[in-house]
């Protein structure tokens, strides 16, 4: 075999290899599941209202939402829950805001009983949305909240993640 005709075929083998892995590469960038523009609210019980925990974010994916499982811990408990165990805590309710997109919150009333119980300073919140094709995108801290040291009367707390 001459020279020529060996790097002829080497080229033509990297051209094609080139354009099947550029094929590979366009395939695969369709966007995965995730979470954007989240945020929290915390507001403390005031008078003989209960207060709130109010979680908020976008989930996106290419098949559509499933849905979204969400938990609130205190930063000083270091729980720092996995993937795996937030597949059994509570569901945000998610609406569909375009093809592929969904708004979802997820609220948690607090008396005032409850929240003389609750740790004061930072929590976080854990989010694991899952797509109608089984995609799902795990976000250990998606927003942050403060509860105050001292609660006097309509006290609230904002922090976005």
């Amino acid at each position: 075999m001459s020279k020529r005709i060996l790097v002829s075929s080497l080229i033509g083998v990297a051209v094609v290899g080139a354009v099947a892995a550029g094929g590979l590469a366009m395939a695969s960038t369709s966007s995965g599941t995730a979470l954007e523009n989240s945020s929290a609210r915390y507001v403390a019980p005031a008078g003989g209202g209960a207060g709130s925990l109010t979680f908020t974010t976008e989930v996106s994916d290419d098949s559509g939402v499933r849905g979204l499982k969400v938990i609130a811990w205190p930063a000083s408990s270091e729980l720092d829950p996995t993937e795996a165990e937030l597949r059994s805590v509570d569901d945000a309710k998610c609406r569909s805001v375009s093809d592929g997109t969904s708004r979802c919150t997820y609220t948690l009333k607090v008396t005032k009983a409850e929240e003389a119980e609750l740790d004061r300073g930072t929590w976080h919140i854990s989010a694991l949305a899952t797509a109608e094709d089984g995609d799902t995108a795990f976000v250990p801290r998606a927003a942050s909240f403060d509860v105050p040291d001292d609660i006097t009367g309509d006290v609230m707390g904002d922090v976005t993640g």
